[in-house]
């Protein structure tokens, strides 16, 4: 692999972990809201996320790379009043995953891009229980204007506006 190949990958893992500290911190916030019948999927899904977090970050780590930090909180793309917007919240955080997940697939080879296929999948299947709808290719931009995570392919959205979450300084935010 090249020099200029390693750091696209490092890139996409960075990206890839950015999202999944900001899927652990929107199933914080789906759990707290999601109805009793789905708090179960809720819980294996942000320990899915959790698990992922962790070894993207020792994957980074093995790169050379220092791990992006979580953010202290994260602004939600809409108000989480129920366990409607929960659910719906849910559903967005799965997609935005899928899309990090699909720029790490493209940038990777090996071991490592089995892994982020595995993850994508994951992700997407995850997002179909939650909305009831699936897309032909997930992680891709399939919809004019959107992007599929890191800005390595069309519509140059970050992780976190594809995630349903992004970066906040307030510590309250979503909340």
């Amino acid at each position: 692999m090249s020099g200029g190949d390693k750091k696209a990958e490092l890139t996409a893992l960075q990206a890839a972990l950015a999202a999944e500290h900001a899927a652990v911190y929107g199933y914080g916030v789906v759990g707290g809201r999601v109805d009793d019948r789905r708090r179960t999927e809720a819980k294996a899904a942000y320990d899915a996320h959790r698990a992922r977090r962790d070894a993207l970050a020792r994957e980074v780590r093995d790169l050379g790379g220092r791990p992006v930090a979580a953010s202290a909180a994260y602004a939600l793309p809409f108000a989480v009043r129920g366990p409607a917007d929960a659910v719906r919240l849910a559903a967005r955080l799965e997609e935005g995953v899928a899309g990090v997940y699909a720029d790490l697939v493209r940038s990777s080879t090996g071991a490592r891009r089995a892994s982020a296929a595995a993850a994508l999948r994951e992700a997407a299947v995850r997002a179909v229980g939650w909305s009831g709808r699936s897309v032909a290719f997930p992680g891709l931009a399939e919809r004019a204007g959107e992007g599929t995570g890191t800005g390595t392919g069309t519509g140059a959205a970050g992780p976190a506006d594809t995630s349903g979450a992004a970066p906040s300084g307030s510590a309250s935010a979503g909340r």
